[in-house]
C-alpha cells in the first residue's frame, strides 16, 4: 500500500523536484527504467512475478526496463517484429530492441513481443517479463546525443526460452502504461524548461551589452515573459490533470483508473511540455550567445536533452494525431 498522504499531487511534486537537477541522464538513470518498466508487473503481473520482480525493484535491489522500441518500430506498436513463439511451457523469443532506457543496467525487461501471427497487428502484441540472465539475452550501449547516464541500449534476444508464467498480459496493458510514461515525460520536460528560464534570468541580470544589462532590453524581457507564460501554462495543465485524479480518489475510487483514462490528455500534455522545453532551451541558448555552444555549459547541456523527451514515449506528430482521434470519439 502507498504511504499515508501519497496521491497524484505527491507523485507530481516528487518527480518535478527530482527533475530540478536538469539532467536527463540523472533522472532517467535513477527512475527512467523503473517508472515505465515496473508498473505493468506491479499492477498486472501474477503474484509470483510481483514477489520475485516488483519487490526487489522497489527495494532498490534490482533494476528493470521497458523494452518496446525496435529499429523499424517505435510509436507504431502494430509494426513490432520481436516474436515469442509457444513451445511447450515456454515462449522462444527472437528480436532486437533499440533505444531501451536503462537497458545497460536492467536485471529485467518488460518486453513487448508478438505472440500472434505476423498479420495480427497491434492486438497480436503481448508483454512478457524477460530476465537479463537468461541465455540468449545480450545488451550493448548506444551513444546518444544526451541523457548519457540513462544506460540507453540495444537489447537482443536470440532463441531466449522464457516460461509462460512470465506473461504479463496483452497489448492493452502496454497502451495504458503509455499514459503514465507520457505524463512523466511532460513533467520532466516542463521542469527542464523552467530551469532554462531560471538560468536565462540569472544571465540577463549579469550580462551587459551595449552599455546596459540585457534585462534592460525590451526584446529580452519579451523573451523571458514568453518563456514564463509557456512554462506556467503547461504546469497549470499538469496540475489540472492531477486534480482530476486526486478528486476521483478522494471520492472513493482508485487513483490508477482515472489516470489510465487520460490517454488524449497525456498525449497533449507531452506535446505541450516538450514544445515548451524546446522553445525555452532555444531562447536560453540565444540569450547566452556563444557560451551555449561550448561543451560544459548548462544551457548547452539542456539543449541536448530536447529530442530525448520530444521523441520517446511517442513522437509529437503521433501524439497530436492520437489525441485528435480520441477527442473525436468523445474521449477528451
Amino acid at each position: 500500500d502507498p504511504p499515508p498522504g501519497y496521491d497524484g499531487y505527491f507523485a507530481f511534486i516528487a518527480y518535478d523536484e527530482l527533475s530540478r537537477c536538469a539532467s536527463g541522464g540523472v533522472v532517467w538513470g535513477l527512475v527512467g527504467g523503473m517508472g515505465i518498466g515496473l508498473p505493468p508487473v506491479a499492477h498486472f503481473g501474477n503474484e509470483e512475478l510481483k514477489k520475485q520482480v516488483a519487490v526487489p525493484c522497489i527495494l532498490g535491489q534490482k533494476r528493470i526496463a521497458l523494452a518496446v522500441s525496435e529499429p523499424t518500430a517505435g510509436s507504431d506498436v502494430a509494426n513490432l517484429k520481436t516474436t515469442a513463439v509457444e513451445k511447450g511451457d515456454y515462449f522462444v523469443v527472437n528480436g532486437l530492441k533499440k533505444w531501451i532506457t536503462c537497458g545497460m543496467f536492467a536485471d529485467y525487461f518488460t518486453t513487448a513481443v508478438r505472440t500472434g501471427d505476423e498479420d495480427s497487428g497491434m492486438m497480436g502484441v503481448s508483454l512478457l517479463l524477460i530476465e537479463k540472465k537468461r541465455e540468449g539475452v545480450s545488451v550493448r550501449p548506444m551513444d546518444c546525443m544526451g541523457v548519457k547516464g540513462s544506460g540507453t541500449a540495444y537489447v537482443e534476444f536470440d532463441d531466449v526460452k522464457v516460461p509462460k508464467a512470465n506473461l504479463i498480459g496483452d497489448v492493452t496493458i502496454l497502451l495504458r502504461n503509455f499514459v503514465t510514461e507520457r505524463l512523466g515525460i511532460a513533467c520532466q520536460a516542463n521542469r527542464f524548461a523552467r530551469e532554462a528560464l531560471r538560468l536565462s534570468i540569472e544571465h540577463i541580470r549579469k550580462r551587459k551589452v551595449f552599455g546596459k544589462p540585457l534585462e534592460k532590453q525590451p526584446v529580452v524581457r519579451y523573451k523571458i515573459a514568453t518563456m514564463a507564460r509557456m512554462v506556467e501554462t503547461t504546469h497549470a495543465f499538469l496540475e489540472s490533470l492531477c486534480f482530476r485524479i486526486v478528486a476521483e480518489e478522494k471520492a472513493g475510487g482508485n487513483w490508477l483508473e482515472p489516470l489510465l483514462r487520460l490517454g488524449a490528455e497525456a498525449a497533449l500534455a507531452k506535446v505541450q511540455a516538450t514544445r515548451t522545453f524546446e522553445h525555452c532551451a532555444r531562447e536560453a541558448a540565444h540569450l547566452y550567445g556563444g557560451q551555449s555552444y561550448v561543451k560544459g555549459n548548462r544551457v548547452e547541456h539542456l539543449y541536448r536533452q530536447v529530442l530525448s523527451l520530444a521523441i520517446p514515449g511517442g513522437s509529437e506528430d503521433v501524439m497530436v494525431d492520437a489525441a485528435a482521434r480520441l477527442s473525436l470519439k468523445g474521449k477528451l
